[in-house]
């Protein structure tokens, strides 16, 4: 197994190149010389701007520091682009971004607008509350206001409403334009409970809080690229699979400190 080591923080990989020579894929970005990634900026643990350094930190930089690295022979030839979940569809087809590197779910709808690579994480959704609200489980919330993120709104509401249907409850969906907005607002007592994927319930949580145990609606994230750009997302789709199988991904993920669920 090929190892990672780390220096004061930064990353430096010594990997055996994946797709040899340059294709027509990744060709555009040797001739501009950099790597264009969007990246989450508020998901602790995967793509985080650390607001005392002004750096992204996080298993999904680290994962694109490595493709620099591949591609460019370089991991700092890299610029992050901050993007949401409103906003990264349409980076990505404009151009201004090759690639979304985003706990980006893939789903067959969306696999009718973007290329993705093999997923190189597995997660699942679930619910963030107060200790101190005596709730232990999804029964308990009946009645009560579950927080989303609103771009993700339209599935969440699906999902959430299955699993009380399920247990046998009621519950009120309140949508939020971030992540920090619904932590925001289950601390003030405006809603009873954070629901999203649930590693990133985990960058969230803290003594006050916990996590019900109740795991439901698979989530796989996988690298986005353009539609049109096939040769790019075959290559990257090969990166990761052979980092999935040597274990790269695996000490990114601990390295991290992710908790796999």
């Amino acid at each position: 197994m090929r190892r990672l080591f780390f220096w004061a923080g930064v990353m430096s990989l010594s990997l055996v190149t994946a797709c040899g020579a340059a294709k027509s894929g990744t060709a555009a970005i040797k001739k501009t010389g950099v790597l264009k990634v969007g990246v989450n900026e508020d998901v602790p643990g995967f793509s985080l701007l650390n607001t005392e350094t002004n750096q992204y930190e996080g298993m999904e930089i680290d994962l694109a520091r490595c493709i620099a690295q591949e591609i460019l022979g370089d991991e700092n030839k890299v610029s992050f682009t901050p993007v949401t979940m409103m906003t990264r569809g349409t980076l990505l087809d404009s151009g201004e971004i090759d690639m979304v590197i985003a706990t980006f779910t893939i789903t067959e709808v969306r696999k009718l607008s973007y290329n993705f690579t093999a997923p190189y994480y597995t997660d699942t959704i679930g619910m963030l509350v107060k200790k101190d609200a005596g709730i232990q489980g999804i029964k308990d919330l009946d009645g009560r206001t579950i927080g989303v993120p609103l771009a993700w709104a339209a599935t969440a509401k699906e999902e959430i409403q299955s699993e009380a249907d399920a247990a046998g409850v009621s519950v009120f969906i309140s949508e939020f334009p971030s992540l920090m907005e619904i932590k925001n607002a289950l601390d003030a007592g405006r809603v009873d409970a954070f629901c999203v994927d649930i590693s990133i319930l985990n960058g969230y949580a803290d003594d006050s809080c916990l996590i019900l145990p109740e795991r439901f609606a698979p989530q796989t994230y996988g690298i986005a690229i353009k539609q049109q750009n096939i040769d790019l997302a075959e290559e990257l789709d090969a990166l990761i699979q052979q980092w999935l199988s040597d274990g790269v991904i695996d000490e990114i993920v601990q390295k991290n400190h992710i908790v796999k669920v």
